[in-house]
């Protein structure tokens, strides 16, 4: 993961062309040999003339864009392109083993082998072989992240040894303040608590998985139990740091809720809610 830039089987667009410059350095008088490699990637200015490759140094940036226009030199933060990514080729094992690291990636909680199976079409003994490939890959060349089978499915979570780096990292980004968003749902957790996603979410209108998620990064949100009703949703409360946070010794101190309500709303409507 450290070195994003692939072997020979990936196409050109994944280097920014380093090869046909560094022949054309050491190369003075045999340059001309050199560029006949480089030749299909379609750059005869940059490695054809060599004796002007000192004066158009400062003409170089202007150049860049232009061959940036496949994608790799512009925005950094989209590298490599989309280009290159969709033109490396693989099996159908290559394809599956993509796929569920992908849905692995953005899954905020442990699926099934089941349910992954369905999602990328594949035999459920397929899939649950390439799940240990990929844990036993992980683990092997010490990962900053693991795969993991737990609660009957499977999860990536930070490494164990990187715990020390991702406390700094979470530390840090508490300096910056919560957005709009954040504050409202904390809000709506901390005078209705215990509470669930779906109920702040109902009194909110959107989707709150996402802010839960910061919250509780943040130290300020926690479990603290389940509904007692279908499905038992997990319930959320605050916790000791935002009392902290408010300079308060416990949730009575918090202001009456009823006077930063609209008119006709009423908060107490969200133990109505399933």
């Amino acid at each position: 993961m450290s070195d994003p830039t692939p072997t020979a089987p990936l196409p050109p667009e994944w280097g920014p062309g380093s090869e046909p410059e560094e022949a054309a350095d050491p190369g003075g008088p045999a340059a001309p040999a050199a560029p006949a490699a480089p030749a299909p990637p379609g750059r005869p200015p940059a490695s054809g003339p060599e004796p002007a490759a000192a004066p158009a140094s400062p003409d170089a940036p202007a150049p860049a864009p232009p061959v940036a226009a496949g994608g790799l030199e512009g925005d950094p933060t989209a590298w490599p392109p989309d280009e290159a990514l969709e033109a490396v080729e693989l099996d159908d094992r290559g394809w599956t083993r993509r796929d569920l690291e992908a849905i692995l990636l953005v899954a905020d909680e442990p699926v099934p082998a089941t349910v992954l199976a369905e999602i990328v079409g594949s035999r459920l003994s397929e899939v649950e072989e390439l799940l240990v490939d990929l844990a036993g890959e992980y683990a092997r060349d010490g990962r900053g992240f693991v795969l993991r089978a737990i609660a009957g499915g499977w999860r990536l979570y930070t490494s164990p040894g990187a715990r020390t780096a991702v406390e700094a990292f979470l530390r840090a980004g508490q300096q910056s303040r919560l957005t709009r968003a954040a504050l409202e749902t904390l809000a709506v957790i901390a005078y209705r608590q215990p509470v669930t996603r779906f109920q702040v979410a109902a009194v909110r209108g959107v989707n709150v998985d996402g802010v839960f998620r910061t919250l509780a990064a943040r130290g300020l949100i926690q479990e603290v139990g389940t509904d007692p009703g279908p499905g038992q949703a997990t319930l959320y409360g605050t916790t000791p740091a935002f009392l902290e946070q408010l300079g308060l010794h416990d949730l009575d101190q918090l202001p009456p809720i009823k006077d930063y309500l609209p008119e006709g709303a009423d908060l107490l409507d969200l133990q109505d809610q399933p």
